[in-house]
């Protein structure tokens, strides 16, 4: 017999919703987000947010930066010839600064924003200490910026999660897979995105609807 058609998966992008209404609250981030929102209050005007992979340290970047009016800037395009264009506006996001590999121009830009009384807010997956650096005195700075962590997701914030990146790729979830899928991936929002993106991607090749059957396939014995 036969086999039914596949049909290819195109690698199409799908945006994902970063604005403050999007963003799921929970007790693992409720220390992020309040820093967020009481913006311009914060303790200082450097800080680093920290979670790992998929925590939402992108979303809540994004809604500051908004609010704030950042610029944004990868810690790979970070050179000391570019700091006070950075950091124009008076607000800068530094996303994965611990991957930075200048640390001359991470000083000074530390410094140039103290000077300026600009905002910092340094993202990164591990705390500072962590970060692979040589240089004493930006060590040093670094860890004595404020810093608020986010957690990993309890159950529910697993299944909130999964419902969104799968709205955000116009995927409609029954809560039958998305209790499934809960129950077989690890507890982590990298391990929610992955389940997601893998169940839509083998729908789409199938031609079948992202069932619990299917999940089931996919995920059985992962537990």
């Amino acid at each position: 017999m036969n086999s039914p058609p596949r049909q290819l998966a195109l690698a199409l992008d799908h945006t994902e919703s970063y604005g403050r209404d999007d963003f799921l609250p929970g007790p693992g981030n409720a220390s992020a987000l309040e820093l967020i929102d009481c913006w311009p209050d914060w303790p200082a005007n450097n800080v680093v947010l920290i979670g790992p992979e998929g925590s939402g340290k992108t979303h809540l970047a994004t809604i500051w930066a908004t609010a704030a009016g950042a610029r944004v800037i990868s810690a790979h395009a970070l050179g000391e010839g570019n700091l006070r264009q950075a950091l124009a506006t008076g607000a800068l996001v530094v996303e994965n600064a611990a991957e930075t590999t200048d640390e001359r121009a991470l000083f000074h830009l530390i410094n140039l924003a103290r000077e300026e009384r600009a905002f910092l807010l340094l993202t990164a997956r591990m705390p500072p200490s962590a970060w692979l650096l040589t240089i004493p005195d930006v060590i040093s700075r670094l860890r004595a910026m404020p810093a608020v962590t986010l957690q990993a997701p309890d159950d529910v914030m697993l299944r909130a999660v999964m419902v969104k990146l799968a709205a955000d790729r116009q995927l409609a979830l029954d809560e039958s897979v998305v209790n499934y899928l809960s129950t077989r991936i690890e507890r982590s929002f990298a391990a929610a995105r992955a389940a997601v993106i893998a169940l839509d991607n083998e729908a789409l090749r199938q031609g079948r609807p992202a069932s619990r059957a299917l999940a089931a396939e996919m995920f059985r014995g992962t537990a």
